[in-house]
């Protein structure tokens, strides 16, 4: 019995310590490069200013991405954002949220794409881009 308590509490102390450390190091820790970009993959070629926020265009080899996000994040408000391709159907998303609407994402390998977006009663578009 005494072998028991003895391994059983040095166990707990271990594994109590173990997630002490792993809380704390998740508070410190940076946020991922995905969130920092809303999801979308490649790199941030335009950025569209709305009064509460902004839509950023983000372009990779073969694909465009879009995402609406909100300047002051917290309180659920109407967004939107959508893609279209050159000659294709535009993908879009929308609903309410507190931080971003989005990503959505289309094939745009030498495809100029149109972009739109919006928050609350602000909206914005690109006209054709990226071609």
């Amino acid at each position: 019995m005494g072998y028991g308590r003895k391994g059983r509490g040095r166990g707990a102390a271990s594994a109590g310590a173990l997630a002490l450390v792993l809380c704390v190091g998740g508070l410190f820790a940076a946020p991922s490069a995905q969130a920092a970009t809303g999801g979308c993959a490649g790199d941030l070629v335009r950025t569209l200013p709305l009064p509460t926020g902004e839509v950023r265009v983000y372009k990779s080899r073969t694909q465009a991405c879009a995402v609406t996000v909100a300047g002051d994040p917290g309180r659920r408000r109407p967004m939107a954002v959508s893609i279209q391709p050159r000659g294709g159907v535009p993908v879009g998303d929308s609903g309410q949220f507190t931080r971003y609407a989005g990503p959505v994402t289309v094939g745009a390998i030498s495809r100029c794409v149109y972009v739109k977006g919006s928050i609350e009663s602000g909206s914005v578009d690109s006209g054709w881009i990226l071609c």
